[in-house]
């Protein structure tokens, strides 16, 4: 029998126990995950920033979304609940007009025409009908282009129409024996987006979409006080095409006394009935009122003008739509057998280049002008008409661009629907793949710019993030967001989104959140490290 001493039996045991050790100790380091890198001290001090902010009254029982990232390298620097949905509101118009800049280009001019199939003899005589062709066009209206800081007008709300007209009457039109027939059939007969209420189709941010559209489809509805207290208000629309007929029930009340006004309009009905009492002191109220028809309005304002100038009219006055989604008949204005020769052309109007109305549209969030710029996109490149193929189109696009299917689900393409559902991952994909584009800075240009102009020029002002926030806006009820482009204090260009849903805030409690976080971004991020220290070194 072998001897084995104390000394070496003591060893083998201290070896075993040592290897039982490592054994069990092995899963455990094998399974150590390295530690994530050390967050950066400006990232740092932003999240502080966001966490209270976004922990305040009012903003804490709100869903909230905060994401972005470093403008050149693509890194994303920040993010909270940047996969979850949100309701877009107007944020939704950064999707359309990158579309439309991307598809048709930033010289794209829309072009208006009238036309007939008649003869116009060398009396002025058109024997036959005088159509106004629309073919989505914007700015049929009195706007003064390029946009610059704010909206200017000049002339009378229905100048282009007038210049049409003019130009028929320079042409020798003096009678027409037919009809006057205004053609919106460019797009299919599809007045309001899916996800519009009640209450918007009445109001001009609500006006009804048509592929011809003057003066945005509404009417400006002016009240004033009259001279004496008791006498009833008096009222101008503008433009005046006797399409309403307005009940006036105002009466002009003591100086000083409550200011009281009520406008009644059910849906469908060309009737409204105001209400109320505006003091004899007061100053003049303007309502703009949306159009629901704004080929019939189109035809009874054409009429007027060419009769005002001298136009002889036998005819009715006529709206032809698509189609698609009415019947043909005389009522709405026949369409031409296909085989029918060309019409020609008396007179045409041609818009002013893509990028200002993507400028317009942008700045001041101009809805009716979105919702067209996404069809024309559509018709233009794909053929379509509907608005259910015209959202399949900027899914397609989407989809093309890197966005996930599923990411942007959109019912129209203003923002105005409350149907519409994004993520901000996929919004920060869009202003990622408009950086990459040559038009870039061309489209950055016609963003909002903080403290200065749009629906910025009154946020922001007097803070660091005056003039270092180009970005689009958003608001419904319920609804905050802005997303874009940013330049910190600091020098570095980041791309955002934040997006606020289902907070009980108002006016500019609501925009103060997301105001906040834009001074807090661009006074913390991009910081540099010794900047850093010696501010410590201070505190």
């Amino acid at each position: 029998m072998h001897h084995v001493s104390p000394l070496a039996r003591r060893s083998r045991l201290a070896a075993a126990l040592v290897l039982l050790i490592a054994a069990t100790l092995a899963p455990a380091v094998a399974q150590r995950k390295p530690k994530p890198p050390k967050e950066p001290r400006d990232v740092a001090a932003f999240r502080v920033r966001v966490e209270q902010i976004l922990s305040a009254d009012g903003a804490v029982k709100g869903h909230w979304a905060v994401l972005l990232a470093d403008a050149s390298s693509g890194k994303i620097l920040y993010e909270r609940n940047a996969d979850q949905y949100f309701a877009p509101a107007s944020n939704a118009k950064l999707y359309t007009t990158a579309l439309a800049l991307a598809t048709l280009g930033p010289d794209y001019r829309f072009r208006t025409t009238v036309e007939t199939r008649g003869t116009l003899d060398a009396k002025g005589r058109l024997s036959g009908d005088l159509v106004l062709v629309g073919r989505g066009d914007p700015s049929l209206s009195n706007r003064v282009f390029p946009y610059e800081k704010e909206v200017q007008r000049d002339g009378p709300p229905e100048k282009i129409l007038a210049a049409l007209a003019d130009q028929l009457v320079a042409r020798g039109l003096r009678q027409l024996d037919g009809d006057v027939v205004a053609d919106d059939s460019f797009y299919a007969h599809e007045r309001f987006p899916s996800g519009w209420t009640v209450d918007d189709i009445v109001w001009g941010y609500g006006a009804a979409v048509s592929a011809l559209s003057i003066h945005d489809n509404v009417v400006s509805l002016e009240i004033r006080p009259a001279d004496l207290a008791g006498a009833p208000a008096t009222f101008t629309l503008e433009p005046w095409a006797g399409y309403f007929t307005i009940e006036n029930r105002v009466i002009t009340g003591p100086a000083g006394s409550e200011r009281v006004l009520e406008l009644v309009r059910e849906p469908g009905s060309r009737t409204v009935e105001l209400r109320g009492s505006l003091p004899i002191d007061a100053r003049p109220a303007t309502l703009t009122l949306a159009v629901e028809e704004p080929a019939e309005h189109a035809a009874l304002l054409f009429q007027q003008l060419l009769e005002a100038r001298g136009v002889r009219i036998y005819g009715k006055t006529l709206a032809r739509h698509s189609p698609r989604t009415e019947p043909l008949g005389t009522a709405r204005g026949d369409l031409p057998p296909p085989d029918a020769p060309p019409p020609t052309v008396l007179a045409e109007h041609l818009s002013v280049p893509l990028i200002e109305e993507i400028r317009l549209t942008n700045k001041i969030s101009q809805n009716l002008h979105a919702e067209l710029l996404l069809r024309a996109a559509a018709r233009e490149k794909s053929g379509a008409r509907t608005t259910d193929d015209a959202l399949k189109f900027a899914k397609d696009f989407f989809i093309s661009i890197g966005i996930p299917e599923n990411e942007v689900l959109l019912s129209d393409a203003s923002g105005l629907s409350r149907r519409n559902i994004l993520t901000p991952r996929a919004t920060l994909t869009l202003l990622q793949y408009i950086a990459r584009q040559p038009w870039a800075a061309l489209y950055i240009s016609t963003l909002p710019v903080a403290g200065e102009d749009g629906t910025l020029s009154d946020r922001m002002k007097n803070t660091s993030a005056a003039g270092r926030i180009r970005a689009k806006t958003g608001t419904l009820e319920h609804v905050n967001a802005l997303a874009g482009f940013a330049t910190t204090v600091h020098g570095t260009e980041l791309v955002f989104a934040f997006y606020g849903n289902l907070h009980a805030l108002r006016g500019r409690d609501a925009t103060a959140v997301v105001d906040s976080l834009c001074i807090a971004l661009v006074e913390e991020l991009g910081r540099p490290a010794k900047s850093r220290s010696r501010d410590k070194k201070k505190l």
